[in-house]
This record gives C-alpha cells, structure tokens and sequence, in this order.
C-alpha cells in the first residue's frame, strides 16, 4: 500500500504580500527586532496587521453582512456545482477569505454553474477554470 503524498498537493495557507515602507519606519521596525519585541520584521508586520483588523472588526462584520459574504475558507466541489446545476441555479460567489474550486471542477461546470466570483482575499483554482471564469471573476 502506497501512502507517499507529494508536499505539494496542499495549497499554501497564507499568501504572499509586498509592502513598500519607508526608512524610517522600517529602521524603527528592525530597532524593536533588535531588542526582541517581534521575532522578525514578518512577525511585526502580521501582529500590525491583526491589530489594525481586530479594531476595525465591527466595520467588517458589517460589510460581510451587508453584502451576505462567507467568512473564512469556501470550498467548491464538483459535487457541490452539480447539484447547484441540477436545480437550475447560478451561484454568486463572495467570499472574504479563501475560496477554493476543486481540483475535479472542469471549466465546463464552471462556468456553467458560477456567474460571478467576489473574493476578498485569494481564490485558488486551476488555471483552466480560472480563465473560462475569467469575464466573471471581480
């Protein structure tokens, strides 16, 4: 029995940003480094970041409500898009997180049975079902 699973089937679970900040403030970024408050310039930046999400969770909650949103990780199957399919509906897709289509999703069943993608945050899906949802993805 084969029970060997190649690392890189299990997507990545953060995603990667680029922040363009100024001497100063990285300079004072790396002093509280130096005297150990944060492991790294990483660990700073994360703890700023939750810190700054934490006080504006109201807003969020809100907005997430307002615009009927899925929070966190969505997964979808090609299970889940044919019964969406056999029951005549579209699915509008928002999603402040993760959202992720299957690997056993073909373009086909995609675009047949998804009219639009709204996702605050990333969307993980192969690259064929990513280009026929290419109009819908915003």
């Amino acid at each position: 029995m084969n029970t060997v699973r190649r690392l890189r089937d299990k997507p990545p679970e953060t995603e990667k940003i680029t922040i363009n900040l100024g001497y100063v403030d990285l300079g004072r970024i790396d002093l509280l480094v130096q005297e150990g408050f944060y492991s790294n310039r990483s660990d700073f930046i994360r703890t700023a970041i939750r810190r700054q999400l934490d006080t504006q969770s109201d807003a969020v909650s809100k907005t997430i409500e307002r615009h009927t949103m899925d929070l966190g990780l969505r997964d979808y199957s090609a299970a889940d898009l044919e019964a969406v399919q056999a029951a005549g509906e579209v699915l509008h897709i928002k999603v402040v997180g993760l959202a992720r289509i299957s690997s056993d999703v073909t373009p086909e069943l995609a675009r047949a049975t998804i009219g639009s993608i709204t996702v605050l945050g990333a969307l993980q899906a192969s690259a064929a079902v990513k280009t026929a949802l290419g109009d819908r993805i915003g």
